[in-house]
């Protein structure tokens, strides 16, 4: 197993939207929530969401400010999450869409980690900080730090960090009082 560094995010970041994700099934719509997000603060960077059959957030009870994301009643699976919004006709993702979605991904997989192997509720915030998106997850167990293992085999989990430090320009991680953060930035 590897540390990941410690390191916090760069710069004075605005924040854009809060979500708490209480358990698993809170996963899905934490996704749909942060590409809605993504999309209404840059939105050449996802399709509107309005012809999507979840663009209907609210039955799920998620907002753009604070959402609580426990109650709904969806697969907990990774695989599960759906298809990409903006998918082209061949299946791949235009440079923007690849953007909003690799967003998406890892802040699932953060999510993940934190409600895995932190104390729950995990905590996450979109953050603007100059030309950068940045995915914050927060769980409440500071001394856990995050590590990730390059010797797994694929299939046995484990994969979300280095999932984050290939989607992501940086990841690093911070404490701060009783809480864990663990962070990825993305062009804006």
């Amino acid at each position: 197993m590897t540390a990941l560094p410690a390191s916090v995010p760069p710069g004075e970041a605005v924040e854009l939207g809060r979500w708490t994700v209480e358990n698993y099934p809170g996963l899905r719509p934490l996704r749909a929530a942060l590409r809605k997000a993504v999309s209404e603060v840059v939105p050449s960077l996802v399709p509107p969401l309005a012809a999507s059959p979840r663009a209907d957030l609210g039955a799920a009870g998620v907002s753009s400010a604070r959402a609580d994301l426990g109650a709904a009643g969806v697969s907990p699976s990774r695989a599960d999450l759906g298809a990409p919004v903006g998918s082209t006709s061949d299946g791949d993702l235009g440079e923007e869409d690849d953007v909003a979605e690799r967003i998406a991904v890892v802040a699932t997989e953060l999510a993940t980690n934190a409600l895995r192997h932190g104390r729950p509720p995990a905590e996450v915030r979109l953050l603007r900080v100059a030309s950068l998106l940045v995915v914050d997850a927060c769980d409440h167990d500071p001394d856990a730090e995050p590590q990730f293992d390059t010797e797994r085999p694929l299939g046995q989990g484990g994969l979300g960090l280095l999932l984050a430090r290939t989607f992501a320009l940086e990841v690093g991680w911070y404490r701060d009082g009783s809480s864990k953060h663990v962070w990825a930035s993305f062009p804006a």
